[in-house]
């Protein structure tokens, strides 16, 4: 049930009219039912509602939703027939050619799909209007014209505009209609209209729809594509006026609600509407005749999807065991709820009876509880939580969990306290029956969150172990997780991040012992379908590079001389890099071990952006040395920090001997200038604002904390600095003379200075950007650089190719073969 404020707390409903505003309502909206004891009709009149009067216009949530969904499948199918124009033309041929054997079923379809497209809407229109329905009959017409128009306004930019490929496929380069405007217009009327909920009528018009398009098609007046789209559009259209202009509004009125108690024997004598519940649930208090009262929530069938989005989108994230559907009937959610408050009232925990429920015709149900004088959780001060309300709140779970019964909400909106101190659950909406250990688990972590955020980590703890004793506690202690609790959870954790590793510590001290399996809820995290996206934007970026040159002609006429000495400076590098790191570790690491480490991270780098895997790889590798976790981090990172600084000296270098010698070859352009100006100031604006600044800082100082004192172990010993500083040199210089053996094996004239500061701000762009490896970036940005510096496009890019295959993908597979036989020995 949900969150009730009553009137001894002092609120009263922020929507509540006066009487003077109720008496002033049209008496249609009286109703009249039978009077349960006596048999003669008793009218509803004496009955006040007081709620504000209900719009006679409602905005869906599903109508925006089905719009969206069709814009979906729309670019869908756009690119499923860009990727298949050849199947889709050998299908338009045999049509054609199937239509020309049997020319007068062709003409007989013509016929009729012409006439019927125009008479069925007609009809339908008439009958609508005779049942005194000619609004509806309004919105369609609006739906038409806005279809009609925007079918031609979109043909006329597709014929005119710069997609080619689509107006061919639209159009299937004939001079016809790229969307057909008539067939555009009649889906929106019928979208509009809501004719899919008229069976018959439906099927009527979708089989004059597809004799249309079949007598347009057998006549090559459109395509399969244009015929899919146009429909599609239509669709779009009408749910956007739908959305737009709204719907009449089919809520029924409160005095429906009073009607329908009445049929429940109830016998109510006020009503007033209070505020709605958590999930825009409409929620009356009802007075009865025998001094008691009813606390009634409306479920309306239009908000059934409200929130639909949130909820798919935890669905497809989270793996938690629920078994509740996203998108939920009124009749499924109206059942879901009753039985969890049997469930709960069976269980012997204390929550509202619920004393009944029935629909309220076929647009809402209700479901009427008994009334109880609470007030929630969030309202009670923090200082009058003491242990032994604490104790009632796990008492009262515990009863749930025995019974295998999970809450779902237990935040100080589902949990109250009524006048004796006693704690009452309510909001059984969001819960469930028969639930596994994970929900449960997850009903004790949620609970455990939210009063360590009321009264402190130490606490919470210790009054949930004395009741659900120690094991309970260590078995929730993995989903002591931020993406496992409510939204409102979150949101306070955020203010106070160190309320879980407080409950973490409370927990490992009181079963120091206990050992639980780790439990990951997320099935993927927002960053990796980031990185996923931008991969794919990375790989659309390569592959267009690729289409651009031939690469059999790119391999076969490069110079071998030249693509050896890259090949080699390629496998020099993974070699300096285990130097560097070897350099910064003053315990003993294998040369050649190590080396393979650094292959291994070349095969990491396909599913990690380039600053990212490196680091993470090393990491491990020395944590597996049995180097301490800070001890690795701190190498790693003073690694990190040494190489920036030679990555930014050796920038400099390169470039101010470039500009003094090669002035000629390699002068920068004002749009390069520009760009690192921009640049610079971009740089200067996020270290000038405090909470980029804050941010940059505590990302800084986690990777760099022990770094300093790292440093210092290492210049103690000569031999282990020289190590340091000549792997950290190798590794860029091994680079630079990559990609100039790489520009030389093509016959480019381009000094080696100029390449090493392309190189070097190509480099930078890679490990800054999301992609794994610098995918996309680093091709795009090393084409560009050697462009500026005066070689030509089509040169610069078979290079820049020539030089990715030997350092990124050619070290995949012996850095799959190394990462795996790493991971047998356990040294990874």
């Amino acid at each position: 049930m949900e969150k009730f404020h009553h009137a001894w707390s002092g609120r009263e409903g922020a929507e509540s009219l006066s009487v003077a505003d109720i008496s002033e309502r049209d008496d249609t909206e009286d109703l009249s039912t039978e009077d349960p004891a006596g048999g003669e009709p008793r009218s509803d009149t004496d009955v006040y509602v007081v709620e504000p009067l209900l719009p006679q216009r409602l905005r869906r949530p599903s109508d925006l939703l089905r719009f969206i969904a069709t814009l979906v499948v729309l670019g869908a199918v756009i690119l499923l027939a860009l990727v298949a124009k050849q199947t889709l033309n050998g299908l338009e041929a045999d049509v054609k050619e199937g239509a020309d054997l049997v020319p007068l079923l062709s003409r007989i379809a013509a016929f009729l799909g012409g006439a019927a497209v125009l008479i069925v809407p007609a009809a339908f229109a008439v009958e609508r209007v005779f049942h005194r329905d000619g609004l509806r009959v309004a919105e369609g017409l609006i739906a038409a014209i806005v279809g009609m128009a925007g079918s031609f306004l979109l043909g006329q930019w597709l014929v005119s505009g710069t997609l080619d490929d689509l107006r061919v496929l639209l159009t299937g380069d004939r001079m016809i209609e790229p969307l057909n405007t008539l067939l555009t217009s009649v889906v929106a009327y019928a979208t509009a209209v809501r004719i899919s909920r008229r069976p018959t009528w439906r099927m009527l018009m979708w089989t004059t729809i597809a004799l249309y398009i079949l007598a347009f098609f057998s006549g090559r007046q459109i395509t399969i594509p244009s015929a899919v789209v146009t429909v599609l559009v239509g669709m779009a259209i009408g749910y956007a006026t739908l959305y737009g202009v709204g719907s009449p509004n089919t809520r029924p009125p409160g005095s429906a609600v009073v009607a329908a108690l009445r049929k429940l024997s109830f016998s109510p004598i006020t009503a007033r509407r209070i505020e709605d519940d958590h999930q825009g649930s409409r929620r009356y208090a009802i007075g009865l005749e025998d001094g008691t009262s009813l606390d009634v929530t409306v479920l309306d069938r239009d908000r059934q999807v409200a929130g639909l989005p949130y909820r798919l989108w935890r669905r497809i994230r989270l793996n938690s065991e629920t078994r509740r559907r996203a998108i939920r009937s009124l009749r499924a959610e109206l059942e879901r709820e009753a039985l969890m408050a049997y469930a709960a009232q069976a269980a012997g925990a204390s929550t509202p009876r619920l004393l009944g429920t029935s629909e309220i015709g076929t647009e809402a149900a209700l479901l009427a509880y008994e009334h109880l004088d609470t007030r929630p959780l969030d309202d009670v001060p923090d200082d009058e939580i003491d242990d032994d309300l604490l104790a009632q709140i796990w008492e009262q779970v515990g009863l749930l969990q025995i019974q295998r019964l999970a809450h779902r909400r237990l935040t100080g909106e589902g949990i109250h306290l009524d006048r004796a101190g006693r704690i009452v659950l309510t909001d059984p909406r969001s819960g469930e029956i028969a639930a596994g250990d994970l929900l449960l688990r997850l009903d004790v972590a949620q609970l455990l969150t939210y009063l360590a955020l009321r009264v402190g980590p130490e606490r919470s703890v210790r009054a949930a172990a004395a009741v659900m004793g120690p094991d309970a506690l260590a078995a929730a202690m993995p989903l002591l997780q931020r993406i496992a609790l409510t939204r409102e959870t979150r949101a306070a954790l955020a203010k106070n991040k160190k309320v879980l590793p407080g409950l973490r510590e409370q927990i490992v001290a009181l079963k120091p012992q206990g050992k639980v399996e780790e439990v990951r809820l997320e099935r993927f995290r927002p960053r990796t379908l980031i990185t996923i996206i931008l991969s794919a934007i990375a790989a659309y970026i390569v592959l267009s590079q690729l289409s651009q040159v031939d690469v059999y002609t790119v391999v076969t006429t490069a110079n071998w001389a030249w693509s050896g000495v890259a090949l080699v400076a390629s496998f020099v590098s993974f070699v300096a890099a285990a130097f560097m790191l070897r350099g910064f570790v003053p315990e003993h690491l294998p040369l050649w071990r190590t080396v393979l480490v650094q292959l291994a991270s070349s095969f990491v780098k396909l599913v990690a952006p380039a600053a990212v895997g490196g680091v993470a790889i090393n990491t491990r590798y020395l944590q597996k040395r049995g180097i301490r976790p800070a001890s690795a981090v701190a190498s790693v990172g003073a690694s990190q920090l040494i190489m920036l600084v030679f990555h930014i000296a050796l920038l400099l270098l390169f470039a101010y001997i470039t500009g003094s010698n090669t002035a000629t070859s390699f002068t920068p352009s004002r749009g390069l200038v520009l760009a690192l100006l921009s640049v610079a100031l971009l740089a200067v604006v996020v270290l000038g604002l405090p909470p980029l600044r804050r941010l940059i800082n505590k990302r800084l100082r986690g990777l760099f904390s022990n770094v300093l004192p790292r440093l210092l172990d290492v210049l103690q010993s000569p031999r282990k600095m020289v190590e340091a500083s000549i792997g950290t040199l190798m590794i860029t210089i091994a680079f630079v003379v990559c990609l100039y053996a790489c520009v030389q094996a093509f016959g480019g004239e381009i000094s080696f200075t100029a390449v090493a500061v392309v190189y070097l701000t190509a480099n930078a762009i890679g490990s800054a950007a999301p992609t794994p490896g610098g995918l996309g970036a680093v091709e795009a940005a090393l084409i560009l650089g050697l462009t500026l510096a005066g070689l030509p496009r089509e040169l610069a890019t078979s290079a820049v190719l020539l030089h990715r295959l030997l350092t990124f993908w050619l070290p995949v597979l012996p850095g799959w073969a190394s990462f795996t036989y790493l991971q047998r020995h356990e040294a990874l």
